[in-house]
């Protein structure tokens, strides 16, 4: 049995409409943020699925010194507070030390555990301590089986709000690899399971000091992981993806979203009811 988990006025899995977690990488500034924000909150709530915002407060795992990361904590969480209480939406963004748990989790609806934190019993415990929700990406480096203990990390300090994010398996040489298998299989742990469509297709390190992608295969990855069965997708969207100081090569830009969201919309259709 699939847990439901609730937030706001947003219910993920146990087939409930498939949520929609999106938003710029990394937080520029407010303006850019909350327009962008404003709009897919209805480009999503038009196609009938349900919408989470995500934006980066920092990000701490870049690949070169000089690479930007955000406003930091305090000043980036303020922005975020701003996007919930004006559009009434859950906010998620990344958390990354111990530290940072208990402000976050002041105003973050969900705190995210980054992939290669994945492993970090403390912070892990630290953020399913405040009650909140904690979504889990899974490493690159992890079998989908592995993510099981981190799931009863969470657990074991009473907390049942859980969510699984698969973001793709690196086998060096600056390429991630999707196994659709793995959403399957972190499903059987009870938790929903969510697709990072963006992030899979992010080249690590592939762009002399910076990270690569191909963001035209978002779309199909994305449609597959819906016709599998997963309880939502992520993807990081930006008005011109181009020119963003992060992942700018694998985010959706912001005039796209409208047709990926149909095609998916379509895939969820067909699949209604089907065991």
């Amino acid at each position: 049995m699939e847990h439901t988990i609730h937030t706001r006025n947003v219910i993920i899995g146990h087939q409930s409409p498939h949520v929609i977690i999106a938003g710029p990488c990394v937080i520029e500034d407010a303006a850019l943020v909350l327009d962008t924000a404003e709009t897919l909150k209805g480009l999503v709530e038009q196609s009938g699925f349900s919408f989470v915002f995500k934006s980066s407060y920092d990000k701490a795992n870049r690949t070169s010194l000089n690479s930007y990361r955000g406003p930091g904590l305090l000043p980036g969480l303020k922005i975020l507070e701003r996007v919930r209480d004006k559009l009434n939406v859950p906010i998620l963004s990344d958390i990354h030390s111990i530290e940072e748990v208990g402000p976050a989790a002041e105003i973050l609806d969900i705190l995210q555990i980054p992939a290669f934190l994945c492993r970090q019993t403390d912070l892990i415990v630290a953020a399913a301590q405040t009650g909140k929700i904690v979504n889990i990406k899974k490493g690159q480096f992890l079998a989908p089986w592995d993510m099981k203990f981190a799931v009863e990390k969470v657990k074991a300090q009473g907390n049942d709000n859980i969510i699984l994010t698969e973001r793709g398996t690196m086998f060096g040489y600056n390429n991630l690899v999707v196994d659709i298998r793995s959403l399957v299989i972190m499903r059987t742990f009870g938790y929903p399971v969510i697709f990072d469509a963006t992030h899979s297709v992010q080249l690590p390190g592939g762009g002399q000091g910076t990270s690569s992608g191909q963001r035209e295969f978002v779309t199909p990855l994305a449609c597959a992981a819906v016709a599998a069965g997963c309880d939502g997708v992520f993807m990081e969207v930006h008005p011109d993806p181009d020119h963003a100081p992060s992942d700018g090569p694998n985010m959706v830009p912001l005039t796209q979203v409208a047709q990926l969201l149909k095609r998916l919309q379509a895939i969820t259709a067909a699949t209604s009811g089907l065991a």
